[in-house]
């Protein structure tokens, strides 16, 4: 059968070329910006590495195609793509109908504190998504399904082309080990990319060879595969970034490579270029997430035995508890680097005010574009310094879908007390956006698998331990719970809870439902218990239950775009490209 050219791989390259050949023309041959090549455009190291950023940067968390009039909520994948999984989560909300916000997280229904009193949604989540998933809505912006996986093979498509040119061009110093950072570079974020397909989207595809026949593209297919497959793609990655990192002998001209890849302003807190060992062990902490947020470990009304009957996954097993906890246990340490950003007045990544869910929720409930959610503030114990220090309650918010008594602190001009986390910040540099992974994200991964695997109180103990240093770490300033008797599933209450506040706005929000069995429908054996939900019933400010019952009923794993299916029609081997289980 005829290889067929994927519409995302054809649309993305040049944007990147433009990146390489305007950011650095006094060291490059520039040759024909009109018509670039790398033959012509990247000719020596200065432009690879260019290019190498673009791709990512550019690329994979800009817009994804060089549309300059296209635009989306926000600015970056930051803002709309993380704030899909915010919203979906529902540590957030929104009325505002840009890209299908104020509808896209509102459950199939919800049941009222009286156990009577049931609020039905009208345009519940999956056939929303199937009738605005088309072409039309793509081009309109209202197609939540298009974003996501434009980035990502953008990105991928990106470092296909920079990994074809890496070994051709000349280099100062150690050739091996300048060339092999750039390779761990592009392996680590083709790992990243593979996640984000497989981790939202029921089938992709596996695009790794560019085209030989136009070396700007890469090589596409219509061979569409299942999103475990996908998974191991990404998997497949991040162990070659593993292994070509341990070949690297000059450290020296490492970091400066590595350096001259990411963003001079993003190189600060925690976004300093890491250490090979520091790199390896982010390497060990997005294995461990790729397992956990992709299989179910179902905690439905506290019950560690909930069983979900319709769902696109399977369950974790003690032995994917053990790898988790394995790969965790060599993962991310306190004082590492990690893969994180910051923003800029001039010439952002992201902007200081729509770059981030985080910024789109600055300020009083009733101006903002994302609300903090009651189920996201309900996690916090009373006492919690991340709650009192950051957020404000003097403001009720409703409208049809969506109601909050809560709004989040500017940090930059309200911070929180010192040594304690701050969620928003408008300042330019100051609020840190986690892209890979965080010491907090792999403490609790260690926490939640020991607490899986616990046979015993003292089990059970030390995996609340871990929950205690992430608190700590943040500044909560609250009693630590372990030594205080919990059971298994008091412990995992206290695991989920730290989870939705510690990882909030970094684009887990989604997952963690999902996996915990929340998203799916009641009637599957999903939903989510003991509420708080603040209802518009006409008054002034609502009436705040505390105990309702909520059956989401959301799409587990996304359909491929139709922009995607329609100009790459799959083959007669390909897998499903609508979620087949629901």
């Amino acid at each position: 059968m005829k290889k067929m050219k994927t519409k995302f791989i054809r649309a993305i390259s040049f944007a990147a070329f433009a990146f390489a050949i305007f950011a650095c023309k006094d060291q490059l041959n520039v040759g024909n910006p009109n018509a670039p090549s790398l033959t012509t455009n990247v000719v020596n190291e200065k432009g690879i590495t260019t290019l190498a950023k673009g791709v990512i940067y550019t690329n994979g968390f800009q817009n994804g195609e060089n549309v300059p009039a296209f635009t989306w909520l926000g600015d970056s994948y930051f803002s709309l793509n993380y704030g899909y999984s915010e919203l979906l989560g529902d540590v957030i909300g929104a009325d505002a109908a840009n890209e299908l916000i104020s509808v896209i997280n509102v459950p199939d229904y919800v049941i009222l504190d009286d156990g009577v009193t049931k609020i039905v949604n009208t345009s519940p989540n999956i056939p929303l998504l199937r009738k605005y998933n088309t072409r039309a809505q793509s081009g309109a912006g209202y197609n939540p399904t298009y974003f996501q996986w434009l980035n990502a093979y953008a990105m991928i498509n990106g470092c296909n082309v920079v990994l074809s040119r890496t070994d051709e061009i000349p280099y100062t110093g150690d050739k091996v080990s300048k060339a092999n950072t750039i390779k761990a570079w592009c392996y680590w974020w083709k790992g990243w990319a593979y996640a984000a397909v497989g981790s939202l989207y029921y089938s992709g595809l596996i695009i790794d060879k560019v085209d030989p026949t136009n070396e700007n593209f890469s090589e596409g297919n219509n061979n569409y595969v299942t999103h475990d497959v996908v998974m191991a793609s990404s998997d497949k990655f991040y162990l070659k970034a593993d292994s070509i990192l341990t070949t690297i002998s000059n450290s020296a001209d490492y970091s400066a490579v590595l350096g001259s890849m990411i963003p001079a302003y993003f190189q600060t807190g925690h976004g300093n270029p890491p250490t090979i060992a520091e790199w390896k062990r982010n390497i060990k902490t997005m294995l461990a997430r790729n397992i956990l947020v992709n299989k179910l470990s179902p905690f439905v009304n506290g019950n560690l035995n909930a069983t979900i009957m319709k769902s696109s996954t399977s369950t974790m097993t003690n032995a994917d508890w053990t790898n988790v906890l394995n790969l965790a246990t060599a993962g991310i340490q306190s004082s590492d680097n990690v893969f994180s950003g910051v923003s800029a007045d001039k010439n952002p990544v992201f902007s200081t005010g729509g770059g981030t869910v985080s910024a789109m929720s600055v300020g009083t409930n009733d101006g903002t574009t994302f609300k903090i959610s009651e189920r996201f503030i309900q996690n916090f114990k009373a006492s919690d310094k991340r709650l009192t220090g950051n957020f404000d309650n003097s403001l009720v918010y409703t409208n049809a879908n969506f109601g909050t008594r809560w709004s989040l602190n500017d940090g930059g001009t309200t911070p929180p007390p010192v040594g304690t986390i701050t969620y928003g910040n408008l300042n330019a540099g100051e609020y840190e956006c986690f892209i890979g992974s965080s010491y907090e994200e792999n403490m609790l991964m260690i926490a939640e698998a020991k607490i899986r695997l616990a046979s015993n109180q003292t089990q059970i103990d030390d995996g609340l331990t871990y929950v205690d240093a992430v608190r700590t770490y943040q500044g909560a300033g609250v009693p630590a719970v372990s030594g205080t008797s919990l059971t298994q599933a008091q412990a995992l209450t206290e695991l989920v809870k730290e989870r939705r506040v510690a990882l909030v706005f970094r684009g887990l929000s989604f997952y963690d439902s999902r996996r915990w069995g929340w998203t799916y429908d009641i009637a599957s054996g999903g939903g989510s218990y003991g509420n708080k939900f603040l209802h518009n019933d006409g008054s002034a400010n609502g009436v705040l239950n505390t105990n309702a019952t909520i059956s989401y009923n959301f799409l587990d794993y996304w359909d491929v775009p139709a922009d995607e299916v329609v100009l790459n029609p799959p083959s007669g081997s390909s897998a499903a490209v609508v979620n087949p289980n629901f």
